[in-house]
């Protein structure tokens, strides 16, 4: 028995470093989306037409990273230890984020053409899944009696945003702007706070 207990210790650890290092791949994340954006050339407001759908771009992808991070803190506020498994999953989460400043980028230049739109989702459709799988995890490494797993319950609007991207990328093609609403639509669900976390830890 005392065996079994050292070794289950041993597979879990705790979780400062890994909030450390998502919180400076994160801020790397929205330094690069910045430094991506051209400086206008001229002094006048007709100067910053042209870069409009950049901007356009930075502002939404800033708040889907913005938005990440706030659950992402949350997420690992209602837990006490990381494990190997944990580790990996936030790793692939942190992956598919690295990713956004290409595709903001991409889409922004292209003045929001079909295929940057369609890869955009499909780095926001990644993303979803990888947030999935790292709160699962953690969950699996809690047990469902957890506060977190309390928190999360049947999760609907990660189920909802993921059916979202899915119709989005479908329509990036016949209509790109319908799928860069959705977008839109997803990040507005989002904004509005969730509480589920606090509520429980309060309890």
């Amino acid at each position: 028995m005392l065996a079994r207990r050292r070794f289950e210790k041993g597979r879990s650890m705790g979780k400062t470093r890994l909030e450390a290092f998502s919180d400076g791949v994160i801020a790397i994340i929205i330094t690069i989306m910045v430094l991506e954006m051209k400086v206008p050339h001229g002094e006048d407001l007709a100067a910053i037409v042209p870069l409009l759908p950049v901007l356009l771009c930075y502002v939404l992808s800033f708040i889907y990273v913005g938005i990440y991070w706030n659950n992402h803190h949350h997420m690992l506020h209602a837990v006490g230890k990381v494990s190997g498994g944990v580790l990996w999953a936030n790793l692939h989460l942190l992956f598919w984020l690295s990713l956004i400043p290409f595709v903001t980028g991409w889409m922004g230049e292209n003045h929001f053409a079909s295929l940057p739109v369609a890869m955009y989702g499909v780095v926001l459709l990644m993303a979803a899944v990888a947030f999935y799988i790292l709160a699962h995890a953690l969950v699996r490494l809690h047990g469902p009696q957890s506060a977190l797993a309390r928190a999360f319950g049947r999760d609907r609007k990660t189920h909802l945003s993921i059916v979202l991207y899915v119709i989005a990328i479908a329509l990036a093609f016949p209509a790109r702007w319908l799928a860069a609403g959705l977008y839109v639509l997803v990040a507005l669900i989002w904004l509005v706070p969730d509480r589920r976390i606090e509520k429980v830890l309060v309890e």
